[in-house]
């Protein structure tokens, strides 16, 4: 059912919020924030929460997703995968959690076995919601993993569709398309690294990145992503980053083996450095200080990396540091001025010196996780998977500042925006903050 409260939406909100927070707020319009690195610039966000103390509200969900919130100043868009197979879009008010739009998309059950190595089967802990929404505060685009890509004024009016299994092909990574799509300038930037069948099959099936127009849908854009992987090797869930490079942009992908960089506004492939032999990959990368840090895929090496200079194959030199211990599977890594947070699934966080690559702690957190973690105003949030959060000063000596619990399953990697932190469960959406 279509639900449209859109009129209620900017000129009830309260005047405090709509004026004199809004000059210091950031919003958090994509997956893992401003810059695609899980790094904020808010302010003031609290450090502890529970159900007594600083949780603003929740809204309940239709279940379930594991897509991370995406706000602008005063809404918030999320996307669900319900249990009866409705793909669904919702915006919320970031003050109240009052929906103001939902819109269906279709209707699919995500399928949980499939003949191997032929169509994508998704895995038990994610479905077609697990694409993150991405917005410019006038347009938002959502993707769903049956390969629905959207765009919708952010009133809720529909202005364009596509399928880029219709377009493309289907999909043959194996566990669930979950990469999320993300913006540039005019262009929705999206990418497939997917299994090839180049060991069964005589005509391969490509990997590839695509560019639509923001306003109309058209394709932009379109290369083929080939690499030196095979069979689940060429599977990655990354999501693109756009880095600035001097006098230009460079769109930085990891999978397949292989980390390279394109240009956003052209598609044309730049440099790439082939041989980082491990598995699927999940997690993605992050940089700073003119370097990329990466972890190779199905828990290989966490990797510092020289941020290339020149054009082409770039060699294994370019490799500052490497470490083997304890690497994450899912959780991407962050980074806090000079030093690199990560956690591996099964919960051991640790620090390094990002430049150095020097171990300075390690520390075992409690539960397991998925959900990546976020840098905040010197603090490290790290979210398992059952909703408890420990908040960590960001430095290089630990010091745990607090643990904070919802009673819900988090996946999905939260956001932070308008003094707020969100947190996507698989029940509410949950909202923190000072009330």
């Amino acid at each position: 059912m279509v639900r449209t409260l859109w009129i209620l939406m900017l000129p009830i909100l309260p005047g405090g919020l709509a004026q004199g927070h809004r000059a210091r707020a950031e919003n958090w319009p994509q997956w893992r924030g401003p810059h695609g690195t899980g790094v904020s610039s808010e302010r003031g966000i609290p450090l502890i929460w529970n159900a007594q103390r600083n949780l603003l509200w929740k809204a309940e969900l239709p279940q379930w997703g594991n897509s991370t919130p995406a706000v602008w100043e005063f809404l918030t868009f999320l996307t669900s995968h319900t249990e009866d197979g409705r793909l669904l879009v919702q915006t919320r008010r970031v003050d109240t959690g009052q929906l103001l739009w939902e819109r269906q998309l279709g209707k699919e059950s995500a399928p949980r076995q499939a003949p191997p190595r032929t169509t994508q089967k998704f895995h038990r802990l994610h479905n077609y919601a697990t694409p993150s929404p991405v917005t410019n505060g006038s347009i938002v685009v959502v993707h769903f993993g049956n390969g629905l890509l959207a765009a919708f004024t952010i009133d809720g009016k529909e202005l364009w569709r596509r399928n880029l299994q219709d377009d493309y092909g289907r999909y043959t990574i194996w566990w669930g398309h979950g990469n999320s799509p993300i913006l540039y300038n005019d262009l929705v930037i999206s990418v497939c690294m997917q299994d090839s069948l180049s060991d069964v099959r005589d005509k391969p099936v490509d990997s590839y990145v695509v560019a639509h127009d923001l306003q109309t849908g058209k394709v932009r854009w379109f290369v083929r992503r080939p690499t030196d992987a095979i069979a689940e090797e060429c599977d990655a869930y990354t999501t693109p980053l756009i880095v600035p490079r001097g006098d230009h942009d460079e769109l930085l992908i990891m999978g397949g083996n292989q980390l390279d960089a394109y240009d956003p506004s052209t598609g044309k492939q730049l440099w790439w450095l082939p041989g980082l032999k491990g598995g699927r990959t999940v997690t993605g990368p992050t940089v700073g200080h003119n370097m990329i840090f990466t972890t190779i895929g199905k828990r290989g090496a966490l990797l510092g990396i020289d941020y290339p200079t020149t054009p082409g194959k770039q060699p294994r030199s370019r490799i500052r540091w490497q470490t083997r211990l304890g690497t994450p599977d899912t959780c991407s890594p962050v980074l806090w001025k000079e030093w690199l947070f990560v956690v591996s699934d099964q919960g051991v966080a640790r620090c390094y010196d990002a430049r150095r690559g020097r171990n300075e702690w390690t520390k075992r957190l409690k539960g397991q996780y998925k959900a990546s973690p976020i840098a905040v105003d010197g603090h490290i949030f790290f979210l398992n998977t059952e909703g408890l959060c420990t908040v960590v000063t960001a430095g290089p000596a630990f010091a745990k500042v607090a643990e904070n619990k919802v009673d819900d399953t988090t996946l999905a990697s939260p956001a932070f925006s308008n003094g707020r932190l969100f947190i996507r469960g698989h029940r509410y959406l949950w909202c923190i903050g000072r009330k």
